[in-house]
């Protein structure tokens, strides 16, 4: 018995010897493999700044054309020509319908020879300067004054000798005076008739006006949006012919409401949407801006520039903006 307690007791100082043998290894691996003191931490410095925010008014509004002219007939007749159609491009000046030119030329030549027969009459040329005193019915008349003056001179002479009689020489005063009337009614004569030339002329200008009226032109370069008449109707004046829009650039009238109104102004930035092309946005800048609201909607009409070189945007679209 005590041979076994012994040898417990052996057994366990050996245990206890390599618990604490263990434990003294454990604390030197411990010691050695603690992790190294971490480097300095590298700090980044940024200066702070204040910058703007873009803030964005959102309206809605519709497209409308930069131009849009209802061209009208300005000479009466039958059309016999149509150029254009719908959607045809044209340029300013550009010939959108013909009108018969038969009564417009029998005009024209009419007032033409009318101002030719009062040209001839007063001895003037194209160019020339109107001189009442070379017109040919003045100089007759004063060649007559100055025969009547001369032979005024020598009866009066003769007079004087006692020659001719008192009658003969009463006869030529008055012929005299009767030759100084005439002259003076010829520079009149040809007065009035310069006048009447210079009506006759202006005559002319209106004929050859109402002739070149007779091609209807396009009042500035765009597209035609409409035409209104075909070969064979027949236009009086002030009839209306074709439309003729320009669409680039596009204008679009927006809707401001009135809290917003000191907000808006020239040359801001707009950007666009239409659904007739989603997810698209499309530039625009402010041009116009109504100098008052309107009083049935409490609301400013700004009108804004839209460049539309490729025609996509169409005027009528309803447009949703972003004014910044």
């Amino acid at each position: 018995m005590s041979m076994k307690r012994h040898t417990r007791s052996v057994l366990v100082a050996a245990l206890l010897a390599a618990a604490a043998a263990a434990a003294g290894c454990s604390s030197r691996t411990s010691a050695e493999e603690a992790p190294p003191v971490p480097a300095p931490v590298v700090i980044e410095t940024y200066t702070v700044e204040s910058l703007p925010i873009d803030r964005f008014i959102r309206v809605t509004g519709s497209l409308v054309a930069d131009e849009q002219a209802e061209v009208s007939a300005e000479s009466g007749g039958r059309v016999i020509a149509t150029p254009i159609e719908r959607g045809t491009p044209v340029s300013a000046g550009a010939v959108l319908i013909r009108v018969s030119t038969s009564e417009a030329d029998a005009q024209l030549q009419e007032a033409e020879a009318n101002a030719a027969q009062i040209e001839a009459r007063l001895g003037l040329r194209p160019g020339d300067s109107f001189d009442p005193k070379v017109v040919p019915e003045v100089m007759n008349a004063k060649a007559a004054l100055d025969f009547a003056e001369a032979e005024f001179a020598r009866i009066r002479s003769l007079l004087d000798q006692k020659v001719v009689s008192q009658s003969a020489f009463d006869q030529r005063r008055t012929q005299v005076e009767a030759a100084r009337q005439q002259y003076q009614v010829a520079q009149n004569s040809a007065e009035q008739s310069y006048r009447s030339l210079g009506a006759a002329r202006a005559r002319v200008t209106l004929a050859r006006k109402a002739l070149a009226d007779t091609a209807v032109r396009a009042p500035f370069a765009g597209l035609v949006a409409e035409r209104l008449v075909s070969v064979g109707d027949y236009v009086t004046r002030g009839t209306r012919v074709a439309t003729v829009v320009r669409i680039d650039p596009m204008r679009v009238e927006l809707t401001v409401p009135e809290q917003a109104v000191s907000l808006v102004g020239v040359g801001q930035a707009v950007r666009l949407t239409v659904d007739a092309y989603p997810g698209e946005v499309f530039d625009a800048k402010v041009k116009y801006v109504s100098p008052s609201l309107r009083a049935d909607q409490r609301a400013l009409t700004v009108e804004a520039l839209a460049s539309n070189p490729d025609g996509r945007l169409k005027p009528g679209l309803f447009a949703t903006a972003s004014i910044r």
